[in-house]
């Protein structure tokens, strides 16, 4: 199976948080923001808001943390699950993350994370500006690289100047 991804283009989103609530509409028939899996970050001082959400990592910090093994690798749709049947709450997994994608609903008191909605992200269904996008894994590495490559030369072309 491909692995698909949730990209994010910062310089796309409004902060209009349309991702928040049909994600927690979508996840728990209300809408309530605070218990979205996707978080809008706002950051003032450079004018930029971005949403936030879980990279399903290969190599997850979250997964190797849980001392139940709550959380698991799915091979399937290249995710990262979370069993909450298995959960104790201990929220190691929140701390571990280096994109904090995990979160706590407040209201169950359980560690939420993103779940791709089983390969059909609703997040990215409403995102009317494209700032969320499902793509293949690969096709993303070979954009940012490409991103990354572009600059380099730029930078390269001024000091050769």
């Amino acid at each position: 199976m491909i692995k698909r991804i949730i990209v994010v283009e910062p310089s796309k989103c409004t902060g209009c948080r349309l991702c928040e609530v049909v994600c927690s509409a979508a996840k728990h028939g209300a809408v309530n923001p605070a218990r979205a899996r996707i978080a809008v970050v706002k950051w003032e001082s450079v004018c930029l808001e971005t949403p936030m959400l879980c990279q399903q990592c290969e190599s997850a910090p979250c997964v190797a943390i849980c001392p139940v093994k709550a959380l698991t690798m799915d091979d399937r749709l290249a995710r990262v699950n979370l069993s909450y049947e298995k959960c104790i709450g201990c929220r190691f997994c929140v701390a571990v993350c280096p994109f904090g994608a995990m979160g706590v609903d407040a209201t169950d008191r359980k560690v939420i994370k993103c779940d791709l909605c089983d390969g059909e992200p609703r997040c990215v269904k409403f995102c009317e500006t494209k700032a969320l996008q499902y793509v293949d894994a690969s096709l993303a590495n070979r954009t940012k690289m490409r991103a990354a490559a572009e600059k380099l030369s730029s930078l390269m072309e001024r000091f050769a100047a």
